[in-house]
C-alpha cells in the first residue's frame, strides 16, 4: 500500500466512475483499476462495490477513504514543511466563500494578498455553506469564509469581523421619510429573501423575527438565486431586503433606484469566520490570510482582534 494507491481510491469515491477517477490521476483505467483490486485484496476487504452502472463505496471502504484523505494531506504537509524552509507561506491556497460575500470582499484584497505574499497562490471557490462545508470536510478546500456558526469537532475558526445589515429599500417607499429603521419597521415590512440553502436568508428572518411569522403573499414566494438579483427586485420597487455592509461599496448603489439605510439595531449583523480544519498543517497561512483580510477593511463593518490560539 502506498499514497498513489490512496490517490486512486480518493478520486473513485469523490468521482463514483473508474474511467473519471483514472484521466484525473493521468493513468489508464485498467491500471488504475488493477491497482485498486491488488489493494483491497491485501487489505482483505472490498472498498467499492461496482456493477455495470455504478459505483458505491462500502462501509469500511468510506472509512478506509476517510483515513486515506488525512494520510494525503499529512504527506503534503510534509512537503510544505520542506519547502518551508524557503517560503512557509509558499504554495496554493484553495480558499471558498460564500456567495454574498465573495464578490464585495474579494475585491480588497486580493491586490494587498498578491503583494505582501506573492509566492501564494489563491484558489477560490464560491458555494452556499452546506457546499463549502461539504467539501472542507471531504479535503477539497483548505479554509472557508462562512457567517454561520460551525459546530464540528473537526473544524475550528479565525473570526474575522462582525459585518452590519443595511436595509434596501426603492425610493418613494414609506420609510424614506424615516429617521431612524426601528424593529418595528422590519417586522412590519414585506422583505425580499434569498432562495433557500443561502445563510443570509435565516439571518435575515432572524434579524426581522420573521421566524416566527408565516411568509405569505407575493413576498413569500418571491425568491432570488443571487444577490444581484435580490437587489434589481428592489430597484425595480418589488420590495425590500436587508444587504451585509460590504455590498453597499457594489455598483448598485449608482443610478439603481435603491436607498441603502444603516440599521442602528445591535443584533442586525453577521459574524464572518474564517473556518478549517484542525488537521490543516499550515495554519501560519491562514494567519496570514487573515490579517490581509483585516487590514484592508473599510469602516463599514468592524474588524475582529486576532486570538492566537
Amino acid at each position: 500500500m502506498n499514497l498513489r494507491d490512496l490517490k486512486y481510491i480518493v478520486a473513485v469515491a469523490e468521482t463514483r466512475h473508474f474511467g473519471r477517477a483514472a484521466a484525473r490521476c493521468f493513468v489508464s483505467q485498467p491500471t488504475l483499476s488493477g491497482q485498486i483490486k491488488k489493494l483491497e485484496d491485501h487489505l482483505g476487504v472490498v472498498v467499492f462495490e461496482r456493477t455495470n452502472r455504478s459505483v458505491e463505496v462500502t462501509p469500511v471502504g468510506e472509512a478506509i477513504i476517510a483515513r486515506a484523505r488525512l494520510a494525503l494531506e499529512q504527506a503534503e504537509a510534509i512537503e510544505q514543511l520542506a519547502r518551508a524552509h524557503q517560503d512557509p507561506l509558499a504554495g496554493p491556497l484553495r480558499i471558498g466563500a460564500i456567495p454574498t460575500l465573495s464578490p464585495y470582499l474579494m475585491p480588497l484584497i486580493l491586490v494587498p494578498l498578491r503583494r505582501l505574499y506573492p509566492q501564494v497562490r489563491l484558489v477560490l471557490s464560491e458555494e452556499i455553506t452546506e457546499s463549502l462545508l461539504s467539501r472542507l470536510q471531504h479535503h477539497e478546500i483548505d479554509a472557508a469564509l462562512l457567517a454561520t456558526p460551525v459546530n464540528d469537532p473537526d473544524l475550528t475558526d479565525i473570526p474575522l469581523f462582525d459585518e452590519p445589515f443595511w436595509l434596501a429599500h426603492p425610493r418613494s417607499h414609506p420609510l424614506q421619510d424615516k429617521d431612524e429603521i426601528t424593529a418595528k419597521d422590519l417586522e412590519d415590512i414585506d422583505l425580499l429573501l434569498l432562495a433557500e440553502g443561502h445563510c443570509l436568508t435565516h439571518q435575515v428572518m432572524e434579524v426581522c423575527h420573521l421566524v416566527d411569522r408565516e411568509q405569505t403573499g407575493e413576498m413569500g414566494d418571491l425568491r432570488a438565486a443571487s444577490l444581484e438579483t435580490l437587489l434589481q427586485l428592489v430597484g425595480a420597487g418589488f420590495g425590500c431586503t436587508l444587504v451585509p455592509a460590504l455590498a453597499i461599496r457594489g455598483g448598485w448603489m449608482t443610478d439603481s433606484g435603491i436607498i441603502a439605510r444603516r440599521l442602528e439595531l445591535p443584533d442586525a449583523c453577521r459574524r464572518i469566520s474564517l473556518v478549517f480544519r484542525r488537521s490543516f498543517p499550515r495554519r501560519r497561512a491562514l494567519e496570514a490570510f487573515a490579517d490581509v483580510i483585516r487590514d484592508h477593511l473599510p469602516n463599514t463593518v468592524k474588524a475582529l482582534p486576532y486570538q492566537p490560539a
